[in-house]
């Protein structure tokens, strides 16, 4: 029933894109029968995608992460004093990755050893990171033009075909995570965990490192993201990651990840995603003001989540 149920959310959603799309190009078809604009959109895009993709699994296991944009600065941060002060690209990438994966953990481990709500704890994190990176940097921004030089950051952000390579690392990225998912014990233990904790508990999964390792995957994803959107724009500012929580969290929700936990598909956070990173641009091209975005936005995330959560309410009270 929950592989139909899973199967029937990502064909509605996939349906809701097309939709979406269609309407786009009756409203604005001189911007949406253009290549440029889906060029702009596999530029922008993956960035919310990486870190939506990673949020899920967080999501799954019935937590919430709320710091990711602040990671996303300070492993930007780290990528960038460490690429500029060495010469090395690859040696910045490896270190910011680290930083990220470190403060995903460290926001596992105080969750699970202290007992604190999830919602709660990364509220401080938050603060606290965004306000290491203010110290750190001054405040200032750091341009970065060396890396338009650069053969390595050109490996992560470059162009083939003028097709620009940060979406394909999107594709493989919810592919890595759909294996990790749906493939691996890893997976199977976090839907378990988002079912019923106590239940996990029982049956003896080590429902604490799963918890763990979920934030860590997120504190991963948002680095990778950061530190690419670092390469793209060759310039980092401390307040980067910034605006990314509401398409972050709508990308998860409006994919049919549920709010309580215990199930959700890639797929449908990838589509999500999508949906969320168009509707500016389809806004702005039918000629309404770009004001009507955060209210499209937040009107599509509040549908969605209710949509599905009757759904599964609905679900419940059949069995």
């Amino acid at each position: 029933m929950s592989f139909i149920t899973s199967n029937r959310n990502q064909l509605l959603i996939s349906g809701v894109l097309a939709a979406l799309w269609a309407f786009f190009v009756c409203m604005a078809p001189e911007s949406f029968l253009s290549k440029d604009i889906y060029l702009s959109f596999m530029s922008t895009i993956p960035f919310i995608t990486i870190v939506a993709v990673g949020m899920t699994l967080v999501v799954v296991t019935g937590e919430m992460d709320l710091s990711f944009a602040s990671n996303m600065a300070m492993s930007g941060f780290v990528f960038a004093v460490v690429s500029e002060s060495t010469g090395s690209v690859l040696l910045g990438f490896v270190t910011g990755i680290f930083c990220g994966c470190l403060i995903g953990a460290l926001n596992g481990i105080v969750i699970v050893g202290t007992g604190v709500p999830a919602i709660v704890a990364t509220i401080g994190f938050d603060f606290l990171w965004r306000g290491c990176v203010m110290l750190l940097s001054g405040g200032t921004a750091l341009a970065l033009g060396f890396l338009r030089e650069s053969s390595a950051a050109s490996f992560f952000i470059g162009r083939i075909y003028g097709i620009p390579i940060q979406a394909l690392w999107a594709v493989v990225f919810a592919v890595f995570t759909s294996l990790v998912y749906h493939r691996t014990s890893f997976g199977d233990n976090l839907r378990f965990i988002g079912d019923s904790r106590e239940v996990a508990l029982m049956m003896g999964l080590p429902v604490n490192l799963s918890r763990i390792g979920a934030f860590m995957y997120l504190g991963f994803a948002a680095a990778f993201a950061g530190i690419l959107a670092t390469m793209e724009m060759a310039n980092w500012w401390p307040t980067q990651g910034d605006g990314y929580l509401l398409l972050v969290f709508a990308s998860v929700f409006i994919g049919g990840t549920s709010v309580y936990g215990g199930t959700g598909t890639v797929w449908g956070t990838f589509v999500g995603s999508v949906i969320m990173g168009i509707i500016e641009a389809g806004i702005v091209s039918s000629g309404w003001s770009g004001f009507w975005t955060r209210f499209v936005d937040g009107f599509v995330l509040l549908i969605s989540v209710s949509f599905y959560a009757l759904a599964s309410k609905r679900k419940r009270s059949l069995f």
